[in-house]
């Protein structure tokens, strides 16, 4: 079907926007940020951040706009709850773009004095959130990947809401908890890589 191709490829194509940017904040600019000296520092926060917010939210926009639109093709032949991998994926993902716009976009304006508030309560706010959507990505990926491409037997039942329960708490620590060990790159990196091993085990085992 050719509808359900271009949405999938715009899908992807905005997906590698969103998480290409959610990746270089987390990686490569807040790293920066702690070594760069004060001129370069301030320099970046004027011109660089508010270029790669503008390109961050609105990937996430798109790729959340082209997955509904996926979702609505889907649901439109198959019982949407039935595939327990897809869900999981829609889920973390839709979290995801709530944090960017509802969190990390309100609060980075904050941080980059765009308007008024309170700059290090908004830069933790903001930094939890992203951190929260790193550690997300994989599942996510894992789940919309694993829909089409990841044969699980029995998938299901009580594995599927173990693993939705564990995003709705992941999601609440990033409203109202801490970073704890997502705190580095590293640890960000091996809690998501974990996470995915998790769930995957919670689905194929209960």
């Amino acid at each position: 079907m050719i509808l359900d191709f271009i949405f999938r490829w715009a899908h992807v194509l905005f997906g590698i926007v969103w998480i290409g940017m959610l990746y270089y904040f987390n990686f490569v600019q807040t790293e920066y940020f702690k070594e760069a000296e004060a001129g370069a520092k301030a320099d970046a926060m004027k011109k660089l951040a508010p270029k790669a917010l503008w390109w961050f939210r609105w990937g996430a926009m798109f790729t959340f706009l082209t997955g509904l639109v996926l979702l609505h093709l889907i649901g439109a032949t198959t019982n949407f709850m039935g595939m327990p991998l897809i869900t999981i994926g829609a889920l973390a993902g839709t979290f995801m773009f709530l944090n960017v716009w509802l969190i990390i976009w309100p609060k980075q304006q904050i941080v980059l004095g765009m308007k008024e508030g309170d700059g290090p309560s908004s830069a933790a706010k903001a930094g939890l959130a992203s951190r929260t959507n790193t550690l997300l990505s994989a599942p996510m990926l894992f789940g919309m990947l694993g829909s089409k491409h990841l044969a699980i037997d029995g998938a299901g039942g009580m594995g599927l809401y173990a693993c939705l329960a564990i995003i709705i708490l992941l999601e609440a620590n990033a409203l109202f908890g801490k970073t704890g060990p997502m705190t580095s790159v590293k640890g960000v990196i091996h809690c998501s890589l974990g996470l995915t091993a998790l769930l995957w085990v919670l689905l194929a085992f209960l």
